[in-house]
């Protein structure tokens, strides 16, 4: 079992020939259907707006791609901010959602127009004192260990995010008490979920919140965020997320919950990033080494720098060598990089075709969470981010590092003077 590739042999040999190896190859035009059927799987919703987590592919051209299908940005950074405001993504078209949040941030969300989603209560009076509280103000909410729906959310009360279900009440009585005309709710409680049913019961724990909300502070809410967290099938015997099963069985409980309390109309948020790009990028690179010892090793010319996942998260990434996808697997490999670290591999223990020196190695679905999660340990250089456009071309979004990019922000002159 496999999984395909969006180009030929001959087409990456092509970009090779241009873009020096490891880079990050994504590919447009799936990622545009992917994002028009998640669209569509919630049109129902007349004010449903999926908000990109910027963190997932922080990259400008991805952005305006989604941009101009209508996403806004989700954001919990200043440099998040500005780049969303750098392609045109300005005031309720982003959702700041930050934790230990500098004021700087605030005073910028704030500037952009942005939904400011509270983290904590005691971050009302410090968002007053920096930026000012605007008229729309939203709250994270953390379950705890709460069942909803009969399935249990993990456990949210080892984490550090969201108010509880009473500081909730407490934080928007503060808010309406300090002004403020429009609120919202927000909650995001696990991560890469494949499980459709985990959408739905946390769509109908956030639809009964508001319920409470509205009759115990006569509050309406303009909108319930239901968060992201729809995950990728990184291994190919894994199935995606039913898109339409979601939306149907949200529009179900929405029907029975909202509308039967008389809510209707209340917008849905999402922020999904991960399922969005995530499938539909690959990470690029080249075998430079075969090593045999206890074990066989193949190493790359990229490094856990370029994906962290499989060496953080023990995380599955497919692998494809080029031109060999059909040949029989009849080695076992631990495909590394070039760190110093013991978890500097993408794959261990993985039952490969014979691996040359010169092969092309493919790791997929590295879309999200891939290059933005990139670093410099050992003084390694990040790769580039390279789009294949919808024509066949392929553009180059971000350059590769480079010795001088690493060097920059120290000053080597200072050394003269230095005792």
């Amino acid at each position: 079992m496999g999984k395909e590739i969006p180009f030929s042999e001959k087409k990456l040999e092509e970009i090779k020939s241009e873009y020096p190896t490891p880079f990050h190859l994504y590919d447009e035009k799936a990622i545009k259907e992917n994002a028009k059927r998640f669209l569509n799987a919630f049109s129902w919703n007349e004010g449903f707006k999926e908000y990109f987590a910027v963190k997932a592919t922080p990259n400008p051209f991805i952005l305006k791609i989604l941009k101009d299908m209508g996403f806004g940005a989700d954001c919990s950074s200043l440099t998040e901010l500005i780049l969303a405001e750098e392609v045109g993504i300005t005031g309720e078209e982003i959702m700041f959602t930050s934790n230990n949040t500098p004021a700087e941030e605030y005073e910028k969300a704030r500037d952009l127009g942005a939904i400011i989603n509270l983290d904590d209560i005691s971050h009302i009076p410090f968002l007053a004192e920096h930026g000012g509280i605007p008229e729309l103000i939203s709250f994270r909410y953390n379950p705890g260990n709460q069942r909803a729906g009969g399935f249990i959310m993990g456990n949210p009360a080892e984490v550090k995010y969201g108010l509880t279900k009473k500081q909730i009440f407490e934080g928007l009585k503060e808010v309406r008490d300090r002004g403020v005309k429009r609120f919202g709710l927000h909650t995001f409680i696990a991560s890469n979920q494949l499980d459709p049913q985990y959408f739905i019961d946390t769509a109908e724990m956030m639809f009964e919140l508001a319920v409470e909300v509205k009759e115990r502070l006569d509050i309406n809410l303009e909108f319930v965020n239901i968060g992201g967290g729809i995950g990728v099938p990184y291994k190919p015997e894994q199935e995606a997320v039913d898109l339409e099963v979601v939306g149907q069985g949200i529009k179900s409980k929405y029907d029975e919950i909202v509308k039967e309390n008389n809510l209707d109309p209340l917008a849905i948020y999402m922020e999904c990033g991960r399922m969005i790009t995530g499938p539909y990028g690959y990470l690029v690179s080249e075998v430079i080494h075969k090593k045999d010892i206890y074990k066989k090793h193949v190493g790359l010319d990229g490094s856990m720098n370029d994906l962290m996942r499989p060496g953080m998260y023990d995380a599955y990434h497919h692998i494809t060598v080029l031109g060999k996808e059909n040949e029989p697997k009849t080695e076992t490999y631990d495909v590394t990089g070039s760190l110093c670290e013991s978890i500097d591999r993408f794959a261990v223990d993985r039952d490969l075709p014979k691996i040359d020196i010169g092969d092309t190695i493919v790791i997929h679905d590295t879309g999200a969470h891939g290059h933005a999660m990139g670093f410099n340990y050992n003084g390694k250089l990040r790769g580039g981010e390279l789009l294949l456009r919808e024509n066949g071309e392929v553009m180059q979004i971000r350059r590769p590092e480079t010795v001088e990019d690493y060097f920059r922000t120290l000053d080597f002159n200072k050394l003269k003077d230095f005792e």
